[in-house]
């Protein structure tokens, strides 16, 4: 398998649509709870809007090269004012439990069926926890995951995430880290 992981400007974001689309569509397969609110939920209402309103935005593409540069997986994280995760749709976290005006956040992960488990998860979160940790004023960071997901909270729970708590009546699980625990996980 000859994949790329390419950092990609937020000019360039338009290759990650039909992986945001099928990341929305996979979440709602695996749903439980309320899974009619992913209905209103793709690219254009999640991804672009999430970019516009973060401060820094992350996005690495991995593409297949084997493939005509497929693209197969994407992350996408972000620094943004810890007041836009209070909005019409739900309140994220406590906003006083965050010592700073700005979190840092794993927004958007996915990888195409048949390309799990080689890997490529564990490369796109260190990547994405690496630029992350490049912020000194960022102390909290915050995963969302989809109720259903059981791998991703998994897979993020030996990451060294914790559960914090769950919202819209378990609709969503908040996973949360800060920056000491994520740099004594680096060593």
């Amino acid at each position: 398998m000859n994949l790329q992981y390419e950092v990609i400007s937020e000019e360039k974001i338009e290759c990650c649509r039909d992986l945001c689309n099928e990341l929305m569509a996979f979440q709602k397969s695996k749903a439980q709870i309320k899974p009619e609110l992913f209905n209103s939920m793709n690219f254009d209402t999640r991804m672009v809007p999430s970019i516009k309103s973060a401060l820094h935005n992350y996005i690495v593409v991995v593409k297949d090269m084997d493939k005509n540069e497929e693209a197969v997986a994407y992350v996408y994280s972000n620094i943004s004012p810890k007041e836009a995760y209070s909005n019409d749709f739900a309140t994220f976290f406590d906003l006083s439990s965050v010592k700073g005006k700005n979190v840092g956040c794993l927004s958007q992960f996915y990888i195409k069926e048949g390309y799990r488990q080689y890997g490529i998860g564990s490369k796109l979160f260190n990547m994405s926890m690496e630029w992350l940790n490049t912020f000194d004023d960022i102390e909290d960071y915050f995963i969302y995951v989809s109720n259903g997901n059981e791998n991703a909270l998994e897979f993020y729970k030996r990451k060294g995430f914790t559960v914090s708590h769950d919202i819209l009546e378990g609709f969503i699980t908040v996973l949360r880290s800060n920056k000491q625990l994520q740099d004594k996980k680096a060593v």
